[in-house]
């Protein structure tokens, strides 16, 4: 009898060790997903973890392996499932029956700018008696951008007043850059205080006031992300762009254009998945950094996305190429933004010839409070020290 009993035992591991080994993974599916699309650097954003095992076979235990970027950092109880070095790996257990879909929300903190996508989870099935061990690689579709963080509200209004001012002084016009044009119905990328209250009530819709600029003065902004000195100052270079996204935003909220250029260079993977790829040996798609904003909330998205996937790691053009490359269009009554936390000789020989045209230049200087600023003021050229947190 005691034999009999222990070929039956042996005959139903054998069996369903058979059975787990051909169906484990069949109406198996494991999905994962980013919640947010985009989401600013500080912010909290979440991973979604979807397993759904839809046959009448029970998973006892199943392991969901990922390897996520360690710039977002899982927090709460999601850290006890992390093991960070060189990247964050995740191991996540569950255990379903019969037609049984799990779903596991996973907060993390975003730290730094950047493009972050799964591609791919490693999924390890056991059999009833945990003996069996069968693995699958499941191939992910998600991503989502991380922006640069806004700076401070009281420190972008006084760099956008200063542009303000040196517009003023370049067209010598009233305070007030733009003139009434007419009325028009309300978009959502429109201010409220432009909504014109009085045709507002004789209407159907909101209506808002239309200005025309009274100048056809431009402002660029360069960026300059070149690190090439001895000690490398990343913080610096990230303020830097930190500052290029909030004056942008700033400035196109107020309904102005502006171009911005850079020596930094991007890959943003939504483009590059439209298009071919750039070479039999699979390089990156990358692209010097040049956006003409206009108003609207829809342009400053695209140029977060390009400022979130810039690789300060990449070869670039250094600054003084650019420069050189602005002088030679010959502008005149154009405003210069320039942000660089590089004080070189080079670069203030380069601005002396652009102010020569007739330009005026800014050049915010990002530094850490024990830096001093090298340079003053002179005709056509302003410094703003900007000390980075």
């Amino acid at each position: 009898m005691l034999v009999l009993l222990l070929l039956g035992v042996l005959l139903a591991f054998w069996l369903q060790e058979v059975i787990y080994k051909k169906y484990w993974h069949k109406n198996l599916i494991v999905h994962t997903e980013f919640v947010d699309s985009y989401v600013y650097e500080g912010d909290l954003s979440y991973l979604r973890e979807e397993i759904s095992n839809d046959k009448k076979l029970p998973l006892p235990a199943l392991e969901v392996r990922l390897a996520i970027n360690r710039n977002l950092i899982f927090s709460n109880e999601a850290k006890q499932n992390a093991n960070i070095t060189d990247q964050s790996y995740r191991r996540d257990i569950f255990s379903l029956l019969f037609h049984q879909k799990v779903i596991h929300t996973l907060p993390f903190l975003c730290a730094r700018r950047g493009y972050y996508q799964i591609r791919d989870v490693e999924v390890v099935g056991y059999d009833l008696f945990f003996d069996g061990k069968y693995y699958l690689n499941a191939a992910q579709h998600t991503g989502f951008y991380v922006y640069p963080s806004q700076t401070d509200t009281r420190r972008i209004r006084l760099l956008c007043r200063t542009v303000s001012g040196m517009i003023l002084v370049q067209s010598r016009l009233y305070p007030d850059p733009f003139e009434f044009s007419g009325i028009r119905e309300y978009r959502p990328a429109d201010p409220m205080h432009h909504i014109n209250w009085k045709a507002s009530a004789r209407s159907t819709s909101l209506m808002v006031n239309q200005f025309d600029s009274t100048t056809n003065i431009r402002t660029t902004v360069i960026l300059d992300v070149e690190d090439a000195g001895i000690l490398r100052y990343e913080s610096l270079t990230e303020e830097s762009i930190r500052i290029a996204s909030s004056f942008a935003a700033r400035m196109v909220k107020e309904q102005m254009e502006l171009d911005l250029i850079s020596n930094a260079v991007y890959e943003d993977p939504s483009e590059a998945s439209r298009e071919e790829p750039a070479s039999s040996e699979g390089q990156a798609h990358w692209r010097a950094l040049s956006w003409h904003l206009k108003p609207g909330a829809g342009h400053i998205g695209e140029l977060n996305r390009k400022l979130a996937c810039i690789d300060t790691t990449q070869n670039f053009s250094g600054i003084d190429s650019l420069l050189q490359k602005e002088i030679t269009q010959k502008r005149t009554g154009h405003i210069y933004v320039l942000i660089s936390k590089n004080q070189r000789e080079d670069i203030l020989a380069r601005l002396h010839t652009l102010a020569s045209g007739g330009n005026e230049i800014l050049w915010v200087v990002p530094m850490r409070p024990e830096m001093k600023l090298a340079y003053k003021n002179s005709p056509g050229i302003h410094f703003m020290r900007w000390e980075a947190a």
